[in-house]
């Protein structure tokens, strides 16, 4: 019986016909279907090949009963319930690189544009006006251009901009300086970024910790009359704060593509300032990338149903059949190893040390290197981040990694301890696998005990001494914040604690909990 593939978004020709060409695949192009549609014929395809039109929801994918794969052409995969498809055992796919080179050069039209006030003058020259003197550019040629996130996109803004003989600095706490040497790059911290930079283009994905994230208190730090970029993710810019930034002139202009609302409202600040020019959302959309996207998740596809190799997956590892029972646990631990470390420390390690040990030893590791590598970058990265592009990405930073099997198991049967070593931080986390899918963090440093690692975390440093865990039930108790689950441990008279709860605290939330007695940190993970 034939593969039958549902493509629901338009795709290029040519991605179709690579699906369309083999014997053992049926294929139905059905563009725009409704979600009632699409639930309602979900359930007889074994893939789903999509873009950004189709929301593949927990209902969906309830109803696809007969689903292996999602496809998404393009990098992103906001409009999939991974989590859902994960625990039904779909393969979730996105093609990472199809458009980067388009992101960053638009990145880059943007900013001459803004520079040059292209857009302003070509409106001004439609409506019958010759204002020469009131588009005076300026040359970004021996500029500094300040890049916040060197990752995939931000690496080639960078070298285009050193092409045009831009002074490139940029910030990026997951690169090391051997790293971003390599590319031509100064790394500086954010302060100095906002400093010295003439020009600012934004490339680092949108999480908790970069929402807002160039706000009023980075406005006020910066050159007056710098311009400023977005192409990577509305959020991470605070909207109301550029804009009176601009109306007070501290900006001199900006170039959005993002919005935290698309499509914005027609009022917005943001489109009424003659200083700002705004595309929708075209950061991919080229030709060359829908074409390059197109083709991709069709091998990618292609390559699943009919030989079973699972490539740039985002939910699970690319291994063989008869390692995927044993090596998935371990993935899955890994990330969430790699995640804990990249939320408590802020910083990028040059070394990443994996030690084996127990049956896990016998058999090839990469997977869960790759696993500690993507739970380390991906929420730092704007790009996607999956064990197929971890270790390259981790590479490119000047992360070493370091790998060590002892088949003979101490402590635990079967367990993995990575350490994360580096000038700023260093950090020892040891986790186990118990029975056949059990997964536990076992140790953090200095500190041994046996912690769930999922859901939202305030992870507690403390003295070890009386009435401490009260005061914390009490002051959580005061804002309304749930305790699932307490796990500890301690040495020495000092203790780590996990406090499962059931919503995250906020930034103003863990300031006044760290002035409670006797607490020396206190910090909020979340591990999906």
């Amino acid at each position: 019986m034939a593969h039958r593939v549902l493509i629901s978004d338009k795709l290029a020709p040519e991605g179709i016909k690579i699906l369309e060409l083999e014997r053992e695949i049926d294929v139905d192009f059905r563009p725009g279907l409704a979600p009632d549609e699409l639930r309602e014929i979900v359930g007889h395809y074994e893939a789903l090949v999509i873009r950004s039109g189709t929301k593949v929801t927990a209902e969906i994918i309830e109803a696809a009963g007969s689903l292996k794969v999602v496809g998404r052409a393009g990098i992103g995969v906001d409009n999939v319930d991974v989590t859902a498809a994960s625990k039904r055992g779909i393969v979730v796919m996105n093609t990472p690189g199809g458009n980067n080179v388009t992101t960053a050069e638009h990145a880059v039209s943007m900013m001459l544009a803004l520079a040059r006030h292209i857009p302003q003058a070509h409106a001004s020259l439609g409506a019958g006006e010759w204002r020469r003197s009131e588009f005076v550019g300026t040359e970004v040629c021996d500029k500094t251009l300040g890049i916040i996130g060197i990752g995939n996109v931000g690496s080639i803004v960078a070298d285009r901009a050193r092409g045009l003989r831009m002074k490139v600095i940029a910030f990026d706490p997951f690169v090391t300086a051997e790293g971003a040497a390599r590319l031509g790059i100064e790394l500086v911290d954010l302060d100095a970024l906002y400093q010295r930079a003439d020009f600012i283009s934004v490339h680092t994905p949108l999480t908790a910790e970069t929402e807002g994230l160039v706000g009023a208190g980075a406005f006020a730090k910066m050159k007056a009359g710098v311009k400023l970029v977005n192409c990577a993710r509305g959020g991470i810019v605070d909207e109301n704060a550029l804009a009176d930034a601009v109306e007070l002139g501290k900006v001199g202009g900006a170039a959005v593509d993002v919005f935290v609302e698309e499509p914005p409202p027609a009022d917005h600040r943001l489109l009424g300032l003659p200083q700002v020019i705004a595309t929708p959302h075209l950061g991919a959309s080229t030709g060359e990338a829908q074409l390059n996207v197109a083709i991709a998740v069709a091998e990618q596809v292609r390559d699943l149903l009919l030989h079973g190799i699972i490539n740039n997956a985002v939910n699970v590892p690319s291994v063989s059949s008869e390692h995927a029972d044993l090596l998935l646990p371990y993935v899955y631990l890994a990330e969430k190893i790699g995640s804990l470390h990249a939320q408590l420390s802020g910083c990028a390690p040059q070394e990443v040390r994996i030690e084996y040990r127990g049956e896990i030893a016998d058999v090839d590791c990469r997977p869960v290197n790759a696993g500690v590598l993507k739970g380390l970058l991906a929420s730092v990265m704007e790009t996607t981040v999956n064990t197929v592009n971890a270790p390259f990405l981790a590479e490119e930073r000047g992360i070493k990694v370091v790998e060590v099997r002892d088949r003979h198991a101490t402590g635990f049967t079967n367990a993995i301890k990575v350490s994360f070593n580096g000038p700023e931080c260093t950090n020892v986390i040891e986790g186990a696998v118990f029975g056949r899918d059990t997964i536990r963090l076992v140790r953090f440093d200095d500190f041994f005990f046996e912690a769930v690692p999922e859901g939202n975390i305030l992870v507690l440093h403390n003295r070890d001494v009386p009435g401490v865990v009260g005061n914390l039930g009490t002051f959580l108790a005061e804002e309304g914040i749930n305790i699932a689950r307490l796990e500890l441990g301690r040495i020495g008279g000092e203790a780590i604690s996990f406090f499962h709860v059931d919503s995250s605290l906020n930034a103003a939330q863990l300031e006044r909990l760290r002035q409670l007695p006797d607490i020396t940190g206190a910090s909020m993970v979340h591990l999906d």
